[in-house]
């Protein structure tokens, strides 16, 4: 019990499940390459990094909830960890686990902002605007180390195409200079996402992120250097951190947020048990609560898919949180404008040469 307890300090999942599209299962020693983060003691696997070999790195999405139709990961899979992210089962299509795969066997793109550019170059791209985080977050840690997202940034600020960022790490203040030159130009917008303001909370539900009061410090250096900022309550998860969304939307505004969002936690596919787990090992005695109500939002189910109602669910405890943001965001002062990112400034550098790829 002490190993396992140790693990959720610094993973979000404690296993690898099984891949939904692979038949062999490989079921590693607890204490294989351990991060030893706490005097030799087993916290987990530790983080491999791979290089991916996609050929674009702009992606397309046509969900009507998204809003973005452009998107741009640098990484795929996550060391945030979080325990309830929706991107897990991304990383069973590469033949890893949504479990501790997903946040220790991370893929990067190296190429990344050579690749942008190349698609910015190219007669085919209509200026719109890039969404970053679409799937898993650009400030993950190792973006300190690779920055990876900086550098696309670099290419976005040349080009002065528009972006919007979410993200859950106060990394993005590095990148203040390239993101104010954008918002300039109204091309540039960032969110940070708030689940909780319990540090505690924090460490096990998301361990590798940045704490609350870091995200709160964010949104206020970024709205003090003139980037509109907003925060996304999210996800939220009735009978567990619903209560606090007034506080976090108060905090927020508090320190500059100008806009706000909320989403209600998706569980699907293998993302499910984990959360189960996590509630059973944490919080033994709301877990039943919470995935009753979660299956009340979700026509019985913990997951539904359906476009349209995803997002926020359905039933009596989705109206009763979307009432409580509606008004919180009121109080605080939150008017939610329609202002939208703009792509007028766009251009295509007159000396810039398009890379070569082998």
């Amino acid at each position: 019990m002490q190993a396992e307890k140790l693990i959720s300090a610094h993973r979000g999942s404690r296993e690898n499940p099984a891949n939904r599209f692979e038949k062999i299962r490989i079921e590693p020693d607890a204490d294989l390459n351990p991060d030893d983060e706490s005097g030799g003691r087993p916290q987990g696997p530790r983080t491999q990094f791979f290089k991916d070999h996609s050929h674009t790195v702009i992606a397309r999405n046509d969900s009507p909830d998204v809003g973005l139709t452009a998107s741009l990961n640098p990484y795929r899979g996550c060391e945030h960890g979080c325990i309830y992210c929706y991107a897990r089962p991304t990383h069973e299509f590469l033949g890893f686990s949504a479990g501790l795969d997903f946040e220790s066997k991370i893929m990067v793109k190296e190429d990344a902002p050579q690749r942008l550019r190349a698609e910015l170059m190219s007669p085919k791209w209509q200026p719109q605007v890039i969404f970053m985080s679409g799937v898993t977050d650009c400030y993950q840690p190792v973006e300190a180390k690779l920055k990876l997202t900086r550098r696309c940034l670099e290419v976005l600020a040349e080009f002065r195409n528009p972006v919007f960022i979410i993200t859950k790490n106060r990394l993005v203040t590095r990148d203040i200079d390239l993101l104010s030159e954008l918002a300039r130009l109204q091309a540039a917008e960032v969110w940070l996402s708030i689940t909780t303001l319990d540090p505690e909370l924090r460490k096990v539900m998301e361990p590798r992120t940045s704490p609350p009061a870091a995200r709160l410090a964010a949104i206020r250096e970024l709205a003090q250097a003139g980037i509109r900022v907003g925060v996304n309550v999210a996800p939220v998860i009735p009978g567990l951190t619903d209560y606090e969304m007034p506080a976090i939307l108060q905090a927020a505004a508090a320190a500059g947020a100008t806009a706000a969002g909320y989403t209600v936690v998706r569980l699907p596919y293998g993302v499910a048990p984990l959360f189960e787990q996590w509630l059973a090992m944490h919080f033994p005695d709301r877990k039943e609560n919470v995935l009753n109500r979660l299956r009340s939002m979700r026509g019985g189910k913990l997951n539904n898919s359906q476009w349209g109602t995803r997002m926020h669910g359905e039933g009596i405890f989705a109206d009763q949180i979307g009432r409580m943001f509606e008004v919180a965001r009121r109080k605080v002062g939150i008017q939610n404008d329609s202002r939208e990112l703009s792509a007028a400034a766009f251009r295509r550098p007159p000396d810039a040469q398009l890379p070569l790829f082998s």
